[in-house]
């Protein structure tokens, strides 16, 4: 009904053009005394032709109109569906669509062999940074005792942290990229995400409450790992002396808690954000807004849920969900 109404407004005047001049023609019979039977025959065969032209001009317009509106589900391949031209007009108008198409691409490639040689190139860059790192952790190790370059190996620690995130970073949009999907024991992604944090939790005197969880997902380790490193991390930083507990909340949720600042109200519905830091962010100048982005992106390609809940000043609890449903989309 919306599409009549739309061509018979489109077309109003013309109708209006027609109705008037069969009013003129009636006009000109009435005044040339011609009988009123003839006026009648003659108003009923006019009135008979204007109906079946816009009924059959309405219904070809209506049905190209259901056509543009199917093809605008394919629009990226838009030059295929299109009709014959009608018109000379029409055929212009489609010459055009075609050669934007063409544009279209051709921007496309462009930018999509820039963006391959761009993550290329940090790809490379992180994988070479990483022989230097290796090589002064080394020299600091053999320089003096590790209390006297304590400092220095916590700042090289942050450095492969970020050069680790920026690598994650540039591969979890990479069209390589493949999720090893398998039963994982999460006893052995956490003990591995403790152990490269040890040095820290004792720096930063926080107490660290785990047992065992004797727990397998359906997730990839790697990835999964570097979620949890992410998130003590995070409990670690902001805890200042506190404690960091992990532990299972039912079969499929595993839980990363401090009792830490926490976070403010007006900040928490956006920490997982790109870029965004909020309130604890500008007091800690190293963070950056990208890690717990990564950690939501991930854990939504792996068909996992992750949650915030923290209050300001009383700590923050990190949920892991691993819906036993989504599994099982996985094994099938």
């Amino acid at each position: 009904m919306k599409l009549v109404f739309s061509y018979l407004k489109e077309h109003m005047k013309w109708i209006t053009l027609y109705v008037t001049s069969i009013f003129l023609m009636m006009l000109v019979f009435v005044c040339s005394n011609n009988e009123h039977s003839e006026i009648l025959y003659g108003f009923f065969i006019t009135l008979f032709l204007l109906v079946a032209f816009l009924g059959i001009d309405m219904f070809v317009a209506i049905r190209r109109q259901l056509r543009l509106q199917k093809m605008e589900a394919y629009i990226e391949n838009i030059v295929e569906y299109l009709e014959e031209p009608k018109s000379v007009e029409e055929e212009a108008y489609q010459k055009l669509i075609r050669q934007l198409d063409n544009e279209k691409t051709r921007y496309e490639n462009e930018a999509t062999a820039k963006m391959t040689d761009l993550r290329e190139y940090y790809t490379m860059w992180v994988h070479q940074i990483k022989t230097p790192i290796a090589a002064l952790r080394l020299l600091l190790q053999e320089k003096a005792s590790e209390v006297d370059t304590q400092e220095e190996q916590d700042e090289l620690f942050r450095i492969e942290q970020y050069v680790e995130m920026a690598l994650q970073y540039m591969r979890l949009d990479s069209e390589s990229t493949d999720f090893v999907i398998k039963r994982v024991e999460l006893d052995e992604v956490l003990k591995e995400a403790i152990h490269k944090y040890a040095r820290l939790f004792i720096r930063k005197k926080v107490k660290l409450q785990y047992d065992k969880v004797n727990v397998q997902v359906l997730s990839d380790k790697k990835w999964l790992g570097f979620v949890v490193e992410q998130i003590l991390s995070n409990a670690i930083k902001y805890a200042k002396g506190g404690c960091v507990s992990i532990y299972m909340q039912g079969e499929r949720t595993l839980i990363i808690e401090d009792n830490g600042i926490g976070i403010r109200a007006e900040d928490l519905p956006r920490v997982m954000e790109k870029g965004y830091t909020g309130y604890n962010g500008h007091n800690h100048k190293h963070s950056t807004g990208i890690g717990l982005y990564l950690c939501n992106r991930i854990m939504m390609k792996m068909n996992h849920r992750i949650r915030i809940e923290s209050e300001e000043g009383k700590g923050t609890r990190v949920v892991l969900s691993f819906p036993k449903s989504q599994e099982e989309s996985y094994l099938r």
